[in-house]
């Protein structure tokens, strides 16, 4: 029996173009193959039951554009499949819609079935050459191999930048509240709504300088406050750490007892402030407070544990003028006298004037330290005694400690 020679030619052809001529005889059944897939989407990864934020139509319309594209790459009207625009455009939306990649990815691969089953199809109508076949799968699946690595970048890229906007948007955010905006009521609730903060309850801000190394003075922080439930929201600053600390009822003391371990430099807590409306003020507290820290310290400190020195960091000429009315004789003296006359004022200072007690601290006996006392007084012409002095000597100690610290 002689063979058709039509038959002949159709089983010799290249499997190149058994796949080109397959292919183009699909194309106009690319509706009907969009229901096939939809049905396998929901049979085979129903994981697509759980993302209302697509619409059956736009899912309809996304499988029909993807396998029109597979038939359109396989029949060689148009190139690809890599940086292919509808794989593209495809992976951004569905990024945005939030489906996972994992299930872009097998809906993907169940398109890749549904095709590869009607080119099966064809191919038995119009009795292709097996072989040829064969060549047919394999260039389905070069297709959808690199439509998919099309479509992941363009997921991964759709991801990332919406989390550059998304941190760009609370860095905004943050900086709005330290600047004191949530004093606007509105402007307040809508901020503790994106930032997953309690819009009332007590408040703490703190602030960690960051080091000559780029690194922070406070680090394991938020997970050390989770521990405690307390939430918070932590912003990178040209020059340090700032952190939102919601407290709410419970004791500021909790969320300082947990941070302070954790100080590898300077840090400062605000005390704690009401509500969102405050953190501005808070905010001011917490740098004042930083400032009464001396430089390559390493410590928390709160302003309840540094009101006079701040007092002094606020008002830094002040703070010199006074340091010179009250010590300036003393600090003019050799180094040697100078640092022995301050620091039997300081110890008798602490030791609540009691030049006894000051006497056992400086391990020298009790006429010493009033010999000094009254060398002191002769030096700057005031009486050492008194409420008032006892107020500015200490504050002009405390002065020249921050001078001398913040010089360092």
């Amino acid at each position: 029996m002689v063979a058709d020679p039509a038959e002949s030619r159709t089983r010799t052809e290249p499997p190149a173009r058994v796949t080109h001529e397959l292919a183009r005889a699909r194309l106009d059944d690319v509706e009907e193959l969009t229901e096939r897939l939809l049905a396998a989407i929901f049979t085979d990864n129903p994981e697509w039951t759980d993302y209302s934020p697509v619409p059956r139509e736009d899912l309809w319309e996304g499988c029909r554009q993807y396998l029109e594209r597979v038939l359109q790459i396989l029949s060689g009207r148009v190139p690809g499949p890599d940086g292919d625009d509808v794989a593209e455009e495809i992976g951004r939306r569905r990024a945005e819609q939030g489906v996972p990649l994992e299930v872009m990815l097998r809906t993907f691969r169940l398109g890749g079935r549904v095709v590869w089953e009607a080119l099966l199809d064809q191919a038995q109508r119009d009795g292709a050459d097996p072989d040829a076949v064969l060549g047919v799968a394999t260039s389905i699946w070069t297709v959808i191999d690199g439509l998919s690595s099309t479509l992941s970048t363009s997921y991964r890229n759709t991801e990332l930048e919406r989390l550059r906007r998304d941190d760009q948007r609370q860095h905004a955010l943050i900086e709005d509240l330290l600047s004191g905006r949530a004093r606007d009521t509105a402007f307040a609730q809508r901020t503790a709504k994106e930032l997953d903060l309690p819009t009332t309850g007590r408040y703490l801000v703190v602030v960690a300088e960051m080091s000559a190394d780029g690194s922070f003075a406070l680090r394991g922080q938020q997970d050390a406050l989770a521990g405690l439930h307390l939430r918070s929201v932590w912003q990178v600053r040209a020059d340090s750490l700032v952190g939102l600390v919601a407290v709410e009822q419970q004791d500021p003391r909790l969320a300082l007892d947990v941070l302070r371990p954790l100080a590898r430099g300077r840090v400062a807590v605000s005390p704690a402030v009401r509500g969102l409306a405050e953190i501005g003020l808070a905010h001011q507290l917490a740098l004042t407070t930083l400032g009464t820290s001396a430089h390559g310290a390493a410590e928390l400190v709160t302003l309840d544990e540094r009101f006079p020195e701040a007092l002094l960091v606020q008002s830094p000429d002040l703070a010199q003028r006074l340091l010179h009315s009250r010590l300036g004789p003393v600090l003019e003296l050799p180094v040697k006298e100078r640092d022995m006359l301050l620091e039997t004022l300081t110890a008798w200072l602490e030791e609540n004037c009691s030049t006894a007690n000051a006497a056992v601290r400086l391990h020298c006996h009790r006429n010493t330290v009033l010999n000094r006392l009254h060398r002191i007084t002769a030096l700057i012409e005031q009486p050492l005694y008194g409420r008032s002095a006892y107020v500015s000597l200490s504050l002009a100690l405390s002065a020249l400690r921050l001078r001398d610290g913040l010089r360092e």
